[in-house]
């Protein structure tokens, strides 16, 4: 180690805290941080984000005094000031006096270079925005490498939360830019972990279930892409009741035929017959499949000359949106006919297609599933609102019935 290395501090705020680029100054550290307070290690954390500027007393005091929590703020700024320069000699012995009192505030040594993970990453996402080629591929690895979990994990205090958002932005960013090269090169093993690591970071985004599903695909295991699937949709239908979009149903049926091909005829046949539930109730599924089953159903009217309808069903004033919208769901899939396909298109309305139906019946029908609702849950002030559309065949246009 030369001087100019001993001069050198280095601090990783993604994925935890820690400090020292040196392993075992590292690993000695770790138990002196463990043992360290919460508010003592925040303190330390915001010396460290704004450590390229003087920061005054008095910002200091607003971010973690209050009169709520300290009658006299600036006797406690002074005691943690204290604690926090006995921390630093702790994790740096060989360093004298690291924080310095200047102008009302405090500021690092300027004799000491500090180097912080974060800005390395920032500046490395910056980059990438100027750069092509296998220099812009490498830059956008390089910064994803760096993002060893969410910004100063564990700290929840209220100024870590908007750049904590931050950094996870400027993450699933790069993500999103790397997979699709990432798999024009077929780095399927490379892909997996990034989106097993950007799935961490938000669940809900589908690219990322999309790119997991294909990668698993590509290496002959449509299986594990359909456990994928199946906890991507769970997830998503919990937190927000909606469905997965049309890219992973695609992946998702994709991976289902591949599970399914060495199936043989007869196997195929009893699949085909059996292999859905059959109940009394209509058909729930998703938009994808239900704008499939419309396809069909037009082909059909323009051989048959019939007369079917689209309608949308919604939840007006004074609903419950969760409660109500499960009600809703219920009666829907109770009061239609077990053929008529139902989907869901947000949280709080639904999509049908009523088969065979013209308006009149189609009204009647929905006419039906109201009072049916306001029947079964007397207590509910829900009101339900529909439009109906008369289906046409393909060279027309779906025309609305006022």
């Amino acid at each position: 180690m030369n001087l100019e290395d001993e001069r050198i501090i280095e601090f990783e705020l993604l994925g935890g805290f820690a400090c020292s680029h040196w392993e075992e100054a590292k690993a000695r550290n770790h138990g002196i941080i463990a043992g360290a307070g919460k508010k003592v290690l925040s303190f330390l954390q915001y010396l460290i984000v704004h450590h390229t500027r003087h920061i005054s007393a008095d910002e200091l005091i607003g971010q973690f005094w209050t009169e709520k929590n300290s009658a006299d703020p600036a006797n406690s700024l002074k005691n943690m000031v204290f604690k926090t320069r006995n921390l630093l000699k702790q994790l740096f012995p060989d360093q004298e006096n690291l924080l310095i009192t200047q102008q009302g505030g405090y500021a690092w040594n300027g004799a000491v270079e500090i180097r912080v993970d974060v800005e390395v990453f920032a500046d490395l996402c910056l980059k990438a925005r100027k750069q092509s080629g296998e220099d812009y591929i490498a830059t956008l690895r390089r910064a994803a490498s760096l993002y060893k979990g969410d910004f100063l994990s564990g700290n929840e205090d209220e100024w870590v939360v908007p750049q904590r958002r931050y950094y996870q932005t400027l993450y699933l960013d790069i993500c999103k830019l790397l997979l699709p090269l990432l798999q024009e090169r077929e780095q399927w093993t490379e892909i997996i972990s990034i989106c097993e690591q950007a799935t961490a970071v938000d669940f809900s985004v589908d690219v990322f279930a999309a790119y997991q599903m294909q990668a698993l695909i590509s290496m002959g295991h449509p299986e594990r892409a359909m456990d994928v699937y199946e906890t991507f949709r769970k997830a998503l239908w919990e937190e927000f009741e909606i469905e997965p979009t049309g890219q992973v149903e695609q992946t998702y049926l994709l991976a289902r035929g591949m599970c399914q091909k060495h199936l043989c005829d007869q196997d195929i046949l009893k699949l085909v017959a059996e292999g859905g539930e059959v109940d009394d109730h209509a058909f729930l599924c998703t938009f994808s499949v239900f704008q499939n089953i419309v396809a069909l159903e037009r082909r059909h009217l323009e051989r048959s000359g019939h007369s079917s309808s689209i309608v949308f069903v919604g939840l007006g004033h004074g609903a419950v949106p969760t409660t109500d919208a499960r009600r809703l769901e219920r009666v829907l899939l109770e009061g239609l006919r077990t053929a008529d396909p139902v989907a869901r298109l947000d949280a709080t309305s639904y999509i049908l297609l009523l088969t065979g139906a013209n308006v009149e019946s189609a009204q009647t029908a929905i006419g039906r599933i109201d009072r049916m609702f306001h029947r079964t849950y007397t207590h509910s002030k829900a009101d339900i609102s529909y439009k109906v559309f008369a289906l046409q065949a393909p060279k027309r246009l779906l025309s609305e019935i006022s």
